[in-house]
């Protein structure tokens, strides 16, 4: 028992040491930090992105080593929002303990540079592209005009993709030029033969006339790529893609925010192309409720929507959206079996970040599956992003209104269509005089 105890103790004593050591290493911009920056932060944190400051040099990115360790420590950056009890993402932002440990020592012992020869090569951004160079850029022909001030309606621009054959997506990007106004765009694929705004003029931008609610905007197409605020490129595992069919067009539904300097924006998207033929087609559902009314000051409003699946999927990523009163959303799912999960829990969710969970193994979601949404809203004045906590809150275009969608990706069998998935299949009607 002795020596068990006396080496007991030697180890303890060596433990203690190297931990000191390692905690007494030297830790410099260039051997340890970079690293961590290129690998998790960079992507928003360079020129011409939507972060406020580079951190893609040591000169422009030592004035703020004390503000890159209070959001660390504090898990405010990088936004990534997921309960870490449900589920596995591919694409989770979220740092590593050792990783908040690096950047948290370099502020804390002067945030040195080191020396160059120890900086990894720097990432090859393409220009204006965060998933590599397009195959392809589509692009609105003329610039948007924003006022200063004022409620700016939802603007469309059709632009003719000019394929004479169907592509599928493999990777896509949306980008704005003017990132400080434009709040979001969608671009959606116009097949041929859809009346999806037919007789709308072609690459000018228009405002479809006001409508009741599930009028002539939104959802008539499919949806392709989109851009808001923490966005990150769409990109598609080997043997899954998204389908453009030869004639279509690219509706882009742009929404922007007057901030009090007026501008303009020319807003565009990238795709690269599937380099062999897929296998199976992602589409993109939404799981919405525009049935709500919050009531004024209420601080913990639920609201629910949920999709019934007809066909066999299998789930690729969830996408929550709601806007400035946005509390909580869970994702849920309930299979043919009767057994349910929770796919996705963001118990802080935050409208600043427009965030899609990548799921890390592929769930199969038979026909008959239940995806449910389930949100909160918070319309109180503790709300610090509350416009006004003395209004009723229903569902709207604008940010000042609220919006409670669960778009979610699934891959469908190559001939599946978005009207097989969605709608339940009726049996055809007996023939007149046919036998019972």
């Amino acid at each position: 028992m002795r020596v068990l105890a006396i080496t007991g103790f030697v180890f303890a004593a060596f433990a203690s040491f190297a931990q000191a050591a390692t905690s007494t290493k030297e830790v410099t911009f260039n051997k340890d930090v970079l690293p961590v920056l290129q690998k998790n932060c960079q992507g928003c944190h360079r020129p011409g992105e939507v972060a406020p400051m580079s951190f893609m040099t040591y000169e422009s990115t030592r004035p703020w080593a004390k503000a890159i360790k209070t959001a660390v420590a504090t898990k405010k950056m990088p936004p990534w929002f997921a309960d870490p009890k449900y589920g596995h993402f591919l694409n989770d932002r979220s740092l590593s303990a050792s990783e908040v440990t690096v950047l948290t020592a370099w502020a804390d012992s002067g945030a040195k540079a080191g020396d160059a020869k120890f900086a990894p090569k720097p990432i090859a951004f393409a220009e204006g592209w965060a998933m590599g160079k397009p195959d392809m850029i589509i692009q609105i022909p003329e610039a948007v005009q924003i006022p200063a001030t004022g409620t700016i309606d939802y603007q469309y621009v059709i632009v003719p993709s000019g394929l004479t054959e169907d592509k599928w997506v493999q990777m896509g990007e949306a980008r704005p030029s003017n990132p400080q106004l434009t709040h979001h765009i969608i671009a959606f694929v116009r097949e041929p033969g859809n009346p999806w705004f037919k007789g709308s003029p072609i690459g000018k931008a228009f405002i479809p006339e006001r409508h009741s609610e599930g009028g002539n905007r939104g959802g008539q197409g499919d949806f392709l790529v989109a851009y808001a605020p923490g966005t990150m490129p769409i990109q598609m595992k080997p043997g899954q893609a998204k389908l453009i069919k030869a004639g279509s067009d690219i509706v882009f539904q742009l929404h922007y925010t007057a901030n009090g300097k007026a501008g303009q924006d020319v807003s565009r998207i990238g795709l690269i192309f599937s380099k062999e033929p897929p296998t199976e087609r992602i589409m993109t559902v939404a799981a919405a409720n525009p049935d709500f009314a919050i009531p004024a000051g209420d601080a913990n409003y639920k609201v629910e929507s949920k999709v019934t699946l007809q066909a066999d999927s299998k789930l690729v990523q969830l996408s929550p959206h709601m806007h400035l009163r946005g509390k909580d959303f869970e994702y849920r799912v309930t299979y043919p079996s009767g057994e349910k999960e929770v796919l996705l829990s963001v118990p802080a969710y935050t409208f600043a970040w427009q965030l899609s969970y990548y799921l890390d193994s592929q769930k199969v979601l038979p026909k008959g599956t239940i995806i449910e949404c389930v949100a909160h809203f918070d319309n109180s004045k503790n709300n610090p992003a509350n416009p006004d906590p003395t209004k009723i809150i229903k569902f709207g275009e604008q940010s000042w209104d609220e919006m409670m969608i669960g778009f979610f990706d699934v891959a469908v069998p190559l001939n599946t269509s978005l009207m097989d998935l969605m709608r339940p299949k009726t049996a055809p009607k007996p023939r007149a005089g046919a036998e019972e």
